[in-house]
């Protein structure tokens, strides 16, 4: 039985093992830099926001609550982040970064703009601008909402 070839795998299988693969070299390239997917991805939407619930962030970062406590335990913890109560529901936390999370958060910006080249390498712009529009069509394929194109995804 001769080997597949690249045409003959189906795409989703394709797609999955690569963004896998892809991930995972995100997240190290980010720990070299000290940091996580999970931090990254928290520390940009406070950048984005100055500051937010924690409900805003588990939304925008794509967890379930309990999951984010965990990662904002260890970043306040860390002195990355602050969460204080709001004044008219002490239920509600807001998360405000600190100095050091803004510092964190321009070093791992460095480590995902360089990722980002990486990954771009040898790959030219006509490519790149039809990969993002077939990455943008799939997800409403299989019955979702494709995301609006982010044009700076890494900051």
């Amino acid at each position: 039985m001769k080997p597949m070839q690249a045409h003959g795998i189906p795409v989703g299988f394709l797609l999955a093992q690569t963004a896998k693969t892809t991930a995972r070299a995100f997240d190290d390239a980010l720990q070299e830099r000290g940091g996580s997917l999970p931090v990254w991805l928290i520390l940009k939407a406070l950048m984005q926001g100055g500051h937010r619930t924690q409900a805003e962030l588990a939304a925008m970062v794509g967890v379930q609550g309990p999951t984010l406590t965990h990662h904002l335990n260890g970043m306040e913890r860390d002195g990355l982040l602050t969460r204080s109560p709001l004044p008219d529901n002490r239920r509600v936390h807001e998360v405000t970064l600190t100095e050091a999370g803004r510092a964190l958060f321009l070093k791992l910006r460095q480590a995902a703009m360089a990722f980002d080249a990486r990954l771009r390498a040898g790959i030219d712009a006509a490519d790149l601008d039809v990969f993002r529009a077939v990455l943008q069509r799939m997800p409403a394929n299989v019955g979702g909402a494709a995301e609006p194109a982010d044009d700076d995804a890494t900051g």
